[in-house]
């Protein structure tokens, strides 16, 4: 702690010498006061002791923000529990610790920042470069705001030893958050995490230095240089530049606020699509988010916007990106007029099949054996069931990319081909120049599918995707969730659908639906093996809960890890010899139904 700093704060509790009373409480005050130096969130921690407001001091400096798997996102504002210039230093401080003990190659690789269009991002993404600068650490930071793909695209292309990318993708617009990737281009996964938080814990004093700017001349623009290569891999991926340029397809294209802009209009272009309308007030990165409630192409109404703006420009296809790029939405007019918004499921479904067929045209060498797709536990099982027919083969992983882009990592070091990792949260990764969820390479091969099947086939992507329910069977999802925070409450649910009969005994059926397969990730549990122990990684501190009906549909049921719900994810794979959707969509639903009245009849009665 330096002597000036020290002497302010002592100079600040010499009225409070005793301050709360309270131990614990009054150490992290007075480290707080000792270690942040930026005026704005300082002064706020010091008005709060003036007016001894010992409550909102322990809301805001009990507790910390913990690092994971997905790094640190939460809501921005003063004290060790929100994100900061301090608590940005402190996570820095400890994964540039944990780096150079974890790669003894760092101060020769460095590691790649980027920063979104968020309120503070840029200068968050400064004080990162600032600790690992004073650790001899490299440090390539982007002179502008990037996608959050362009990150682990950088790490690979670099071959640095990792990327941090401060962005909160698309939470609401007073959060922000702090995401890495190891070298190989993917998130991190555990055991990392730990070994990061405490790394972060033993280092939570600033270092020298940490809070001034002058190191910052010591960092390395590639922002060009990365995005010439990035549209060379995207070049790589057209279809058929004459059928494109050809192409009366009009895409309205949205960025919603964010960073994609700039870069999805230039690579639309260059893939040979001519009539590009931006949505005008979506396109300029603005943190407030000004038009939409939630900057999430998810959300009901985030695509009126577009919708108007398509209509009044007479294109027939809609993509928008999140405010970090890294997902990919997608909508549709209709003969009929009509818009159809895909959902996540819909467009992975699309994807699969597209790319299956292009690695067939164009991969005459590569076994369908050796061809994968992966998906998350909770998206559609379609590209599995197109995988028995074809012969490629598909690979269900936890929820998240952090997962699904390390077993692609793994897949290619055995010498595979991965065409697609997606999860239904409209997360899709194309290839593998990328190991991550990636909105603008997704937005391209759905305007090039789009494009091609008209042309080719006079098919739209709705038509298509009846096409491919057809040929490989209907698979319908129904997808919801219940809001609850009573984490006993919640407990006693799983627990209960673990003890139905009897000491670990599940339900045998629900209602007149036979259950003939379950798999319990909080218990490790799963029928279908041999040993009944599941292959997918286990976590007793979270439920997972799946049932398998004997009807072709399956059921999970979900705590959420950032938000006070618990989901449910259904899908019900009709075999093809089945027509009628409407059939089948009718009796998920009783499933669901059932579902509700029999198992969280708490849940929806406080719903």
């Amino acid at each position: 702690m330096s002597k000036p700093i020290l002497s302010k704060t002592k100079s600040l509790l010499s009225d409070n010498s005793n301050l709360s009373g309270d131990p614990k409480l009054d150490k992290v005050i007075i480290d707080y006061l000792s270690w942040d130096q930026y005026p704005e969130t300082l002064d706020f921690v010091k008005k709060l002791v003036s007016q001894k407001d010992w409550s909102e001091l322990r809301e805001i400096l009990g507790s910390r923000l913990h690092f994971g798997t997905a790094g640190i996102r939460g809501k921005m504002g003063p004290g060790f529990s929100r994100l900061n210039d301090l608590v940005i230093i402190q996570t820095s401080q400890g994964v540039a610790k944990y780096l150079i003990e974890y790669d003894d190659k760092v101060t020769e690789k460095g590691i790649v920042i980027g920063y979104d269009g968020r309120y503070n991002s840029k200068r968050f993404a400064e004080r990162v470069a600032v600790a690992f600068l004073s650790r001899n650490i490299p440090v390539y930071l982007f002179s502008d705001l990037v996608p959050t793909p362009f990150i682990p695209f950088s790490v690979k292309v670099l071959g640095c030893s990792g990327g941090i990318m401060i962005t909160a993708s698309h939470n609401p617009k007073n959060d922000n958050g702090y995401k890495l990737y190891f070298g190989n281009g993917a998130q991190i996964v555990s055991p990392h995490d730990k070994g990061i938080q405490e790394a972060i814990m033993s280092h939570l004093e600033p270092w020298e230095g940490a809070w001034k700017r002058d190191k910052l001349s010591l960092t390395i623009d590639k922002l060009a240089e990365i995005e010439t290569l990035f549209y060379d891999e995207v070049r790589k991926r057209i279809c058929d530049r004459s059928l494109i340029e050809s192409s009366d397809l009009g895409i309205t294209y949205t960025a919603m606020h964010g960073v994609s802009h700039k870069y999805m209009t230039c690579l639309l272009k260059l893939v040979g699509f001519k009539q590009i309308h931006p949505v005008a007030e979506q396109s300029a990165p603005d943190p407030e988010f000004p038009t939409v409630p939630f900057p999430n192409p998810e959300e009901k109404g985030a695509l009126d916007l577009s919708i108007k703006s398509a209509d009044a420009s007479g294109s027939t296809l809609i993509l928008a990106n999140d405010p970090d790029a890294d997902r990919c939405a997608a909508a549709e007019k209709q003969p009929n007029g009509k818009w159809k918004i895909f959902t996540g499921n819909e467009l992975g479904q699309l994807l699969g099949a597209w790319l299956w067929a292009e690695h067939c045209r164009k991969d005459t060498t590569t076994l369908a054996k050796n061809v994968y797709m992966i998906g998350s536990a909770v998206s559609s099982k379609f590209l599995d069931t197109m995988a028995k027919v074809e012969g490629f083969n598909f690979i269900e992983t936890l929820t998240g990319f952090k997962w699904m882009g390390n077993k692609a990592d793994e897949l290619i070091k055995e010498g595979k081909k991965v065409l697609l990792a997606f999860e239904e949260a409209i997360g899709y990764m194309c290839g593998t120049h990328i190991l991550d969820k990636d909105g603008i390479t997704a937005s391209a091969e759905v305007a090039q599918m789009a494009a091609w099947y008209k042309k080719n086939t006079g098919r739209t992507l709705a038509q298509q995707l009846d096409y491919l329910y057809d040929k490989y069977g209907i698979h319908c999802s129904n997808n919801g969730y219940f809001f609850s925070s009573d984490q006993e409450l919640i407990k006693s649910i799983f627990n209960r659908l673990a003890n139905w009969n009897g000491s670990h005994t599940y339900p045998a059926s629900l209602g007149q639906y036979k259950i003939v397969r379950i798999r319990d990730l909080n218990r490790g549990y799963d029928t279908s093996e041999s040993d009944k122990r599941a292959r997918l990684p286990s976590d007793s501190s979270s439920f997972m809960l799946t049932f398998y009906f004997s009807n072709g549909a399956w059921l999970t049921i979900r705590t959420s890890g950032t938000e006070p719900k618990v989901k449910y994810y259904s899908e019900m794979c009709a075999p093809s010899e089945i027509k009628d959707r409407s059939k089948v969509e009718k009796e998920l639903s009783q499933i669901i139904e059932l579902m509700t009245k029999q198992w969280l009849p708490e849940l929806s009665s406080s719903s």
